[in-house]
């Protein structure tokens, strides 16, 4: 592969940040690739593992000279980071990022972003429930989906060089506006995580099931929940309140469709039970052979990458 990116500054060390190091590093589509992380544990971990070319200790240092600047960090403290690093940005480079909100992003960090500097805002949907230096690994994006949001003043060029970068890392892509990202993202993965960490809780608080029960009889339904409601906390914290109109939103429908499995129960509808089920039971499918899972329950992920996390 061709390189892309003279270049690239990867501000935060975790695992989208990892995983796109190693990614790069698989095509060879950069020349050269630094890291920042907040936590010097986090930098100390990243350089033990040759993870970057060089981590600094400082976010200007990390910018300098840099084609492209991806923020791989909670959507809550990116506009203080960008603020922070404005003045420090190549003219002509490209500032992105991988949040999971993008209008609350573009509202907090457009303002900030130099003329000079090109904002090509960007979300990979790829992920596990794993964080830190140590979690990534290059086929994380493999066949996966990143969404490119441009803004109305994003450079084609910028966009087009941004593009080539995750289709070499082996992500499919597509662009979408905001407000709608926002929205799908807040079905596929927002709404869910809110679900999956609000059942755990319910277990937790069920006095009458022991803590050994839960974790010794628990079936793929509620295993799968607390894969999920393992994420990062801050994260989420972040992107439940960044996103909260369309979560909200999704919240409000699942309310409702949860109501009426409750009256088909109540009712003892079994034929509404059934067609409900046959119909979610197609989206599943149509999943599968988009390519976006295995029927294997390990989360579409290989035994290689597991082990990897």
């Amino acid at each position: 592969m061709t390189v892309v990116y003279n270049r690239v500054a990867l501000i935060g060390l975790g695992l989208i940040a990892s995983s796109m190091f190693w990614s790069i590093r698989r095509g060879n589509l950069a020349k050269e690739v630094v890291g920042y992380a907040k936590s010097e544990k986090s930098r100390d971990i990243a350089r033990s593992i040759g993870l970057c070319d060089q981590v600094f200790d400082d976010l200007k240092d990390t910018v300098e000279n840099a084609d492209l600047v991806v923020l791989c960090i909670p959507v809550g403290v990116m506009s203080e980071v960008v603020a922070q690093i404005a003045p420090n940005l190549k003219k002509g480079a490209t500032l992105s990022d991988v949040g999971s909100v993008k209008r609350a992003v573009i509202d907090a960090v457009k303002p900030l972003v130099p003329d000079h500097v090109h904002f090509v805002p960007a979300h990979p949907l790829a992920g596990t429930e794993h964080s830190g230096p140590e979690s990534g690994f290059a086929s994380l994006f493999d066949n996966r989906w990143c969404i490119i949001i441009p803004t109305p003043s994003s450079d084609p060029k910028a966009i087009d060089q941004l593009t080539r970068l995750w289709t070499g890392m082996g992500a499919m892509v597509d662009k979408m506006d905001a407000a709608h990202h926002d929205l799908v993202l807040a079905v596929t993965s927002h709404a869910p995580h809110l679900i999956a960490y609000t059942m755990v809780g319910v277990a937790d608080d069920l006095s009458r099931v022991t803590d050994t029960e839960v974790i010794n009889y628990s079936a793929a339904g509620f295993r799968d929940f607390t894969r999920i409601a393992s994420s990062d906390p801050t994260m989420w914290r972040d992107v439940f309140l960044s996103n909260k109109d369309a979560t909200l939103e999704i919240l409000g429908r699942f309310t409702e469709e949860l109501f009426a499995l409750q009256r088909a129960i109540r009712t003892e509808d079994g034929q509404m039970l059934f067609d409900y089920f046959s119909r979610t039971r197609t989206i599943r499918r149509g999943i599968l052979e988009a390519g976006q899972d295995t029927e294997a329950p390990d989360f579409g992920r290989s035994l290689t990458d597991k082990n990897k996390e």
